[in-house]
């Protein structure tokens, strides 16, 4: 069988590895994120997606090198030509990537003809298995897991500026810019009138949703599922959970907001022997109903006061995923792409803070905002 063959970068350049060594601290982030992590094994997963394998043709950069590229894209929230100039003129990134200093970084066709081949070619499956890959990872190298899950849902605006795409479509006949996306409400504020009243309103997105699941010892996102902005998220409880399990992760309890708090939510997990810790709705606790004592006991148990209290962590990742990675926004059009964004800021996400708890080196203090 032909070995497989790549563009040679790295070592083979004339340089090596000297230049680097001069320059990139021994505890830079990047260098800590090249080191922790197992990247030979992407390339082992990711070749068979490519025509020829790598062996055919003309030799390809390595796929580990361009998922590389894309983790640096997510890190510092750069579109793919911006982080082609990054990476040519940032020393650290080059380094990360796996450049020789006098090597070019793959052009930005090249990581829209990667994101396109793992789309057409491995569908959300590969994206699937790749943060199922990175949360093995963390289990084999000793990260603890905790009991407990955390189930929440965060909203991303689509790519659209609503007005005027409404306009095209009325005055021109257009089709919808992103025909996929559609207004979800975000949540329900309370204010006063000027007639001293208080009066509830909701909040609307155009957009998408990312329901995700999230470990609340580690902090690490262990499952996703991307959906369009109007969907009820308690219909992708289940499946979230399935991933986790399927995963070997050592759940006891999942906890979750009101809008989990469906009979067959915790039937499901009742089923599974997991405890619920969905935060139940006055309607189930308050009501004149003899079937309301098992609520009450809910609320009375361990797990469901422990997995309450830690529901909270979750809204800091959503927070870090929006402010810092441009997850507040979609970077493509259509739901297949916004799950490609979703899954590799995910992974991103999962790698900082992998490299945090094993090396206790944080990337927030050496992140540079592009020009």
């Amino acid at each position: 069988m032909e070995k497989e063959r790549f563009v040679e970068t790295g070592n083979t350049s004339f340089f090596g590895e000297y230049l680097y060594n001069q320059v990139v601290p021994q505890d830079h982030f990047l260098r800590k994120l090249r080191d922790g992590i197992n990247w030979k094994q992407f390339t082992n997963k990711l070749i068979n997606l490519y025509k020829g394998g790598g062996v055919v043709g003309r030799p390809p950069f390595d796929p580990a090198l361009v998922l590389k590229m894309e983790i640096i894209a997510y890190l510092y929230n750069l579109s793919e030509r911006q982080v082609e100039v990054y990476v040519n003129e940032t020393l650290p990134a080059k380094f990360f990537v796996g450049l020789g200093v006098d090597q070019k970084a793959p052009d930005h066709s090249t990581l829209t003809v990667f994101r396109e081949r793992l789309i057409k070619r491995g569908k959300l499956q590969i994206f699937e298995e790749l943060l199922a890959d990175i949360v093995q990872m963390a289990l084999q190298q000793g990260i603890q897991f905790g009991s407990i899950q955390i189930v929440d849902s965060v909203h991303s605006i689509a790519n659209v500026n609503t007005a005027k795409d409404k306009g095209r479509q009325e005055k021109k006949d257009k089709a919808p810019r992103d025909a996929d996306s559609r207004w979800g409400a975000k949540h329900k504020r309370k204010f006063k009138t000027a007639e001293d009243k208080e009066v509830q309103q909701t909040e609307y997105f155009f957009g998408y949703k990312t329901h995700v699941s999230l470990n609340a010892e580690n902090g690490l996102i262990t499952s996703l599922e991307v959906t369009s902005g109007e969907v009820y998220d308690g219909h992708h409880f289940c499946g979230l959970v399935d991933r986790d399990l399927e995963q070997k992760l050592p759940v006891d309890t999942y906890a979750a907001d009101k809008g989990y708090d469906d009979g067959n939510n915790h039937y499901y997990l009742e089923q599974r022997n997991l405890h619920s810790a969905i935060c139940l709705k006055k309607t189930r606790t308050a009501k004149k109903d003899p079937n309301k004592q098992v609520w009450l006991d809910m609320l009375e148990t361990p797990q469901y006061r422990q997995g309450q209290k830690e529901r909270y962590k979750i809204e800091p990742k959503f927070g870090e995923a929006k402010q810092g990675h441009g997850f507040a926004h979609c970077r493509y059009l259509g739901t297949m792409r916004y799950a490609v964004q979703a899954f590799f800021t995910a992974i991103m996400l999962n790698l900082k803070r992998m490299v945090k708890i094993l090396t206790g080196i944080g990337f927030k203090s050496q992140s540079i905002s592009p020009a």
